[in-house]
């Protein structure tokens, strides 16, 4: 399928110069994952907009205790991978399908030492599990959502506060989209701020 285009539009009131930080929920454990900043949007003020897209397929790639990465493999739901070692080091692979066919599953196969699961888009990354020890797996369900909103000193890539994940509660459906407008309005100096809204505008549909 077709990449998603979207277009963040800022009219707001803002005078601060925020972050706008976009990241989805890993479905599978809502409460207990840490969440990943996928797009910061920095220094787009008033009336500018930053154009950028949402691909709906996701690679994966494993991560070791020692840093290295493996090459990044294009993941759908349904699937099962797996690590496990190879007579040139470990290697992640597809191995089957997952329990369920709405999730991504990754098993570690190794004999001993802990891995980590990424989940990538658009080549930025998505979600992450870490220390997943020998006969564990990490599971990834998303919905079609993005969740959106106003933050500071957030680094793309990079896991967010929690404190800052609970003040962003506007989560926006990009489900039968082809492209759309995020415009999002409302702030403004001191006392007389209005809350951020986004809401998407000019929508066109697949």
């Amino acid at each position: 399928m077709p990449d998603i285009k979207l277009n963040f539009v800022n009219d707001s009131n803002d005078k601060n110069n925020s972050q706008i930080v976009i990241f989805q929920n890993n479905e599978s454990f809502p409460f207990g994952d840490a969440v990943v900043a996928w797009t910061v949007i920095q220094n787009c003020g008033a009336g500018w907009n930053h154009p950028f897209s949402y691909p709906m397929k996701n690679t994966i790639a494993a991560g070791d205790s020692w840093g290295n990465f493996s090459p990044q493999l294009t993941a759908d739901n349904g699937q099962r991978f797996s690590i496990i070692e190879d007579t040139s080091g470990d290697i992640l692979k597809l191995t089957g399908e997952s329990t369920d066919l709405k999730e991504i599953e990754v098993l570690n196969a190794l004999e001993r030492g802990a891995v980590s699961a990424n989940i990538y888009k658009d080549g930025k990354l998505l979600a992450i599990k870490t220390d997943i020890a020998p006969g564990q797996k990490a599971v990834f369900q998303f919905k079609p959502t993005i969740w959106i909103g106003v933050a500071s000193q957030v680094q793309e890539g990079e896991i967010v506060n929690s404190a800052v994940v609970s003040q962003i509660n506007t989560e926006i459906s990009l489900l039968g989209l082809k492209s759309a407008d995020i415009v999002m309005r409302g702030g403004g100096p001191g006392h007389e701020a209005a809350p951020y809204t986004f809401s998407l505008e000019n929508i066109v549909y697949a």
